[in-house]
């Protein structure tokens, strides 16, 4: 397998082509935004370049790292020769159905169809094919090129030997592949997404301010980012998103969404994407500073 398309060029699909890329595959970069596309190349070049000043990487590896992506906003031609295709669309599972529906259509018969997704089930992801032995789920952790993890999930029809593959891939890429099964939230999610709407409830509940409960968690727990802190930087967006999907899944009133974080992401405070979350993140800014509603 030497062929990989990834759908969707933001931070997740740029990682995942860098990352790829660099481990010797010739990725097709999709995107219908060709400015999107773009700013995608800027940025793992920018990424590569902390890479080569720390010494991991040289000018040569920086090259033929960048040689090995080509851009494509065409679909049909982005995923031609593709033998691996990951989606890394918006967590939105009717973008997500279109999408699979479509690469099921244009990708190669033999191609594995995978998505980055969070939360979202892969065996309804799956039903969206007439390949769901085919359909597997590769959740890579943010940032790409730094995280180890890769969350491998089996939707209900995934064949043995595409899982196999798949952990095999995985870990040509210097990652570390953990196999699950596919139920809301997966693993990761599933255990830190109510970590996190908690941290939102004690803040919410007036039981300590936000850098009081991210200073607990970090010298108390030894998480190297605070709970609130790590809602902003996944995307508060996003940490709603999910929570949805597990309160959906499970029925169960543990995993509804503070209200506080609801409210926070209907007014456009997504965290450091938008600028503002629970902290506030200007231009060169490099100390975190509490947002304006947060303050005593």
């Amino acid at each position: 397998m030497k062929h990989i398309a990834v759908i969707g060029s933001g931070t997740m699909g740029n990682g995942i082509a860098h990352v790829f890329a660099q481990h010797d595959f010739q990725v097709a970069l999709i995107d219908i935004n060709k400015e999107a596309l773009e700013k995608a190349m800027q940025t793992i070049e920018k990424n590569l370049d902390r890479q080569l000043q720390k010494g991991s990487i040289d000018e040569e590896k920086k090259s033929q790292t960048l040689a090995n992506i080509k851009t494509f906003t065409d679909t049909r031609a982005g995923v031609a020769v593709a033998e691996l295709v990951i989606e890394a669309a918006t967590e939105n599972l009717d973008v997500k159905l279109n999408i699979f529906k479509q690469l099921d259509e244009l990708s190669p018969a033999h191609a594995i169809l995978a998505s980055n997704t969070s939360s979202i089930s892969i065996t309804k992801i799956a039903a969206a094919t007439k390949r769901p032995d085919k359909v597997i789920g590769m959740h890579f952790m943010n940032p790409v090129p730094v995280m180890k993890l890769v969350e491998i999930i089996r939707g209900y029809a995934t064949s043995d030997e595409v899982t196999k593959q798949i952990m095999e891939v995985s870990s040509q890429l210097s990652k570390s592949p953990v196999e699950v099964n596919d139920y809301p939230g997966f693993v990761a999610n599933r255990i830190l997404m109510p970590m996190i709407n908690e941290a939102i409830y004690t803040l919410y509940e007036g039981v300590a301010g936000v850098q009081e409960i991210d200073t607990v968690m970090k010298l108390g727990m030894a998480h190297p980012m605070g709970p609130l802190q790590l809602a902003d930087f996944i995307g508060l967006d996003v940490c709603l998103s999910i929570l949805q999907v597990l309160h959906a899944g499970f029925g169960n009133p543990k995993y509804a969404p503070c209200p506080l974080l609801v409210n926070m992401v209907t007014a456009g405070h997504k965290g450091v994407k938008s600028g503002q979350g629970f902290y506030n993140y200007g231009h060169g800014t490099k100390e975190l500073v509490l947002a304006d509603n947060f303050k005593n």
